[in-house]
């Protein structure tokens, strides 16, 4: 990200932001409407804005932080492929969406606007983000993933409470759909922390809270004596546990191997939720921070409320929530502005002085910090953040320079294969017997393989790769050929030394993570059902099939499905002719 205007450079219109802002403070205070949607015939955008809800059991369900597994019926793509994870987000959000959804005109009129060509904005204040949110996330499903629209939308929210946790924004960065999300931030607002902390801890003055923002309430934005003193003890829980959380994720950016973090996080559950898309802080004076870093944007939620003295605490927590409702004057200022400072480019330059004496882009930003109050430690674990960035993006890189390595080995396999259809035997058939040092050749190249594939997904099991990997089409294609040729041979292996008799079917006990995976990857990708692209696994089942001591009427149901299987996996060319050579075991 380098410097210049905001709008160029978060891929949104400085007017558009401002238009959406209006639009979703205007939803702040609508009485009662599920959404606004300001028809003009003149405008390029459709621009839908939600509002807050104000009510506790509308922030928080039964669980100690609200939070529930995403439905993936509806979010398909909530999840973390390879590792089979589904994405947690907030249960009373996603109710409060899903009634939209099913019981108003708001997908009808998407839909018109789509077909009118207009580019889509989802924009919500408060707790109206998470419902722009969440709508973008099916927009996206409905008319990204299932029709290839050309029409990407744009969600933009101001003030939001956080949504759901750490799979999210790794599942919208394979998916490339992360640029989509804006948020903006003011310093000391507390409700984009909120969610970090568990009801448990903040209910007996979350109630009042929420009175203060909710237009329709007598308190509504109004001081008083008791309300200064909610306000504070509501601002130092909530911090309290911003701070347990901000803590945790900078002991993993550092590589903290101390047991006793692993001791405290089994008695003390940290919030699930995490930051995802592009961040703008709003200074306070002017001054703007865009961060797209998850990492980062969390620590900032935690160094930028930082206390200079206990007699803060009533002026601040009386800010954290009058910040809430400034938005729109703020962007007015910021926006003519223009002083704009971008991290994500500069954390290995990043002054960890607040004095240092620095020009340029990386001053800007090291003023910029000083006026959201970051300080020395909270610089450290920005670089850190950077650093697990850089890491993650090197293990990309070596395992990148493995792919040729692999693309050899394959050819090697693909040889082999084809050398004993010629002789009338399968490789399958082949390999099990291990009568030829061909057989033993081929042995040595599937353990070479076996361990270049089981680092790729020990990384992945760890999320010590990009969350990009297991979206892009050069591996899930190299994935697919690897698991199509070599899964066979760990099959005959499995059988040959008759480790069914001690573990069980090899489907169940026997199948390594690395053809899991790449399974996995695949029918995400061609959007096909689970377990639909299992045609590596073909001989598990002949050799099941082979040792039942079932009679056939009673596996004829399997075999029939098996056989229709087959000829569809052979007519697209999914697995080998080699499979009903005469002499091979499943021909037999």
């Amino acid at each position: 990200m380098m410097g210049g205007r905001l709008g160029e450079t978060i891929g949104m219109r400085e007017d558009l932001i401002k238009k959406a802002c209006s639009l979703s403070l205007k939803a702040h205070r609508a009485s009662g409407k599920p959404y606004l949607y300001e028809k003009s015939r003149s405008s390029s955008e459709a621009v839908f804005s939600f509002p807050g809800s104000w009510s506790v059991e509308n922030w928080f369900s039964s669980r100690p932080f609200g939070d529930t597994k995403a439905d993936l019926n509806l979010f398909p793509f909530l999840r973390s492929i390879g590792n089979d994870e589904v994405a947690s987000v907030n249960e009373a959000f996603f109710q409060r969406f899903e009634v939209i959804l099913r019981t108003t005109s708001f997908e009808t009129e998407v839909k018109k606007a789509v077909t009118a060509k207009k580019q889509i904005v989802f924009a919500g204040h408060s707790s109206g983000g998470p419902t722009a949110i969440l709508a973008t996330f099916w927009f996206l499903e409905e008319y990204i993933r299932k029709s290839s629209s050309t029409t990407t939308p744009l969600c933009v929210t101001f003030g939001s409470p956080l949504v759901g946790d750490r799979i999210i924004p790794h599942a919208l960065r394979r998916e490339n759909w992360d640029t989509y999300f804006i948020h903006f931030v003011m310093r000391y607002d507390i409700v984009p922390r909120l969610m970090l902390a568990p009801l448990s801890s903040i209910g007996g003055e979350l109630q009042p809270v929420l009175h203060f923002f909710n237009p329709r309430s007598s308190y509504f934005g109004k001081n008083s004596v008791a309300m200064a003193k909610e306000a504070s003890d509501f601002f130092m829980n909530v911090m309290r546990n911003v701070s347990s959380v901000a803590s945790h994720i900078a002991c993993n950016l550092m590589g903290s191997t101390n047991p006793l973090l692993e001791t405290l996080t089994s008695f003390i559950e940290p919030s699930p939720y995490r930051p995802f898309g592009t961040y703008v802080f709003c200074t306070g004076n002017g001054k703007l921070v865009v961060a797209k870093n998850s990492d980062a944007v969390s620590q900032i939620l935690f160094y930028s409320c930082q206390l200079q003295c206990e007699a803060e605490i009533k002026e601040v927590a009386g800010k954290s929530l009058k910040e809430h409702l400034w938005y729109e004057n703020e962007l007015q200022e910021s926006l003519e502005m223009q002083n704009v400072a971008y991290l994500d480019d500069h954390f290995k330059e990043l002054p960890l002085s607040s004095n240092a004496s620095v020009e340029g882009e990386i001053g800007n930003l090291n003023t910029a910090l000083n006026d959201l109050g970051v300080s020395t430690r909270g610089r450290l674990c920005l670089r850190a953040a950077g650093e697990l960035q850089k890491q993650k993006q090197r293990n990309h890189d070596k395992i990148n320079t493995n792919k040729t390595e692999i693309e050899e080995r394959l050819r090697k396999i693909r040889k082999y294969q084809s050398e004993r259809e010629a002789r009338k035997v399968g490789y399958y058939d082949s390999f099990k017997l291990q009568n030829d040092v061909e057989d033993f050749n081929a042995n040595v190249t599937r353990l070479e393989l076996a361990g270049m594939w089981d680092e790729i997904i020990e990384m992945l099991k760890k999320y010590e790769l990009p969350g990009e990997f297991e979206g892009q089409e050069d591996w899930i294609k190299l994935g697919t050929e690897y698991r199509r040729l070599v899964e066979p041979l760990d099959i005959a292996n499995f059988y040959r030394h008759s480790k069914n008799d001690d573990s069980g079917p090899y489907m169940i006990k026997g199948r390594p993570k690395r053809y899991r995976y790449t399974q996995r990857w695949r029918e995400h990708a061609e959007r096909t059902g689970k377990g639909s692209s299992s045609e590596s696994c073909f001989w598990a089942a002949v050799e099941e099939l082979r040792s039942s001591n079932k009679q056939f009427e009673e596996m004829k149901e399997e075999i029939v499905q098996l056989e229709t299987d087959l000829f569809k996996w052979l007519k697209h060319g999914e697995i080998g002719k080699d499979v009903i050579l005469d002499e091979s075991t499943f021909s037999k």
